[in-house]
């Protein structure tokens, strides 16, 4: 039986809760690792996602939950070896409120990849399967863009940072090569290759179509890309799952407890869903946030986490509606297997 090399998933993904101190410096420490992107979000009061990456830099912002292109702000002033700084009073990410961050790890800055016919910037964990990538679109349909994981992406969120405002697209191995979703909406897939050209990632590029929202701008727009891969006992982005409309819900096997998960209808419209181990983190009480929407967190009892997955225990349309498919990624909080800990068949 194969298991995972990382024996401590804490090390390259952790969620990090945090009341603001409504100062103009606040050190949020104890992720246990230097971040290459944390993404913020407002528990207790209604504020916008905001994701900052190592390659853009801290000073730059982009909103999950709008359509908005890349903006400066001084919200944000470092990322640390055992967390990051935040650099404003700002109600959106420390007021008087308690928020919640999930943080990754990649490798900093990032650097040259020229695997693709677009040179990218890639800041990448092969470890974890998880890598950043910054690109200038070309309007060219068959454009690739190297990505640095090694292995093939499973999962592809895209954003626009220039020109004009423009939807987060999401490439999901479950819906295919031939559709979209949007992080920024709560609608279905939409089916065009002006997205992925019709074409599946490898382990080293993945290609775009001509869309204005993943390769516009004629050389003048600009581009980030967050590339997931599945890593046995660690991550499962791959996934999808049928709802059963029960209270007594479909479960999702992902080979590990997770610290994190986000799902999302792609039958009908639904929003993307945040549950992790942190808020609360027990049973039944997983509180959600939502990644396409400014909303404060609710309390609203949908999920279980389990030591070797997730459980629904509702029926409702964004979790559990009878017949209807959702895609997933979730993240360990430990693994079901490690160099650590090999199950007793394997001994």
């Amino acid at each position: 039986m194969a298991y995972t090399t990382i024996n401590k998933s804490s090390e390259h993904f952790n969620t990090k809760i945090y009341t603001g101190n409504q100062s103009s410096t606040h050190a949020v420490t104890g992720v246990g690792f230097e971040p290459s992107l944390t993404w913020l979000k407002i528990r207790t009061g209604t504020g916008d996602n905001y994701l900052y990456d190592a390659i853009r830099g801290v000073t730059k912002s982009i909103s999950s939950n709008t359509t908005s292109s890349e903006f400066s702000n001084t919200y944000f002033s470092s990322f640390n070896t055992d967390g990051f700084t935040l650099g404003s009073a700002s109600n959106n990410v420390n007021g008087g409120y308690n928020y919640a961050s999930w943080n990754f790890k990649a490798n900093g800055a990032g650097s040259a990849n020229t695997a693709g016919s677009i040179n990218s910037t890639v800041s990448v964990n092969t470890t974890s399967g998880f890598s950043i990538v910054k690109y200038i679109g070309n309007d060219t349909s068959g454009a690739t863009v190297g990505h640095g994981l090694g292995v093939v992406p499973k999962m592809i969120i895209v954003k626009r940072l220039s020109g004009s405002a423009q939807h987060w697209q999401v490439y999901h191995i479950s819906t295919g090569n031939t559709k979209s979703s949007q992080l920024s909406g709560s609608g279905t897939p939409d089916t065009s290759a002006a997205y992925w050209n019709n074409t599946s990632p490898t382990n080293s590029v993945f290609t775009i179509g001509n869309g204005s929202t993943v390769n516009g701008g004629g050389g003048a727009d600009s581009y980030i890309a967050y590339c997931f891969a599945d890593i046995q006992g660690y991550s499962k982005v791959s996934g999808s799952y049928t709802g059963n409309g029960n209270a007594d819900g479909t479960f999702v096997y992902t080979g590990f407890k997770p610290a994190f998960v986000m799902l999302k209808n792609t039958t009908r419209a639904a929003s993307w869903l945040m549950y992790d181990n942190k808020r609360l983190g027990y049973n039944v009480d997983n509180n959600e946030l939502v990644a396409n929407a400014s909303a404060a967190e609710e309390t609203y009892d949908q999920i279980d986490i389990l030591s070797n997955g997730f459980k629904m225990r509702a029926n409702g349309t964004s979790t559990n509606l009878s017949g209807d498919t959702y895609i997933y990624m979730a993240f360990a909080s430990a693994p079901l297997v490690g160099s650590n800990n090999v199950p007793c068949t394997a001994r």
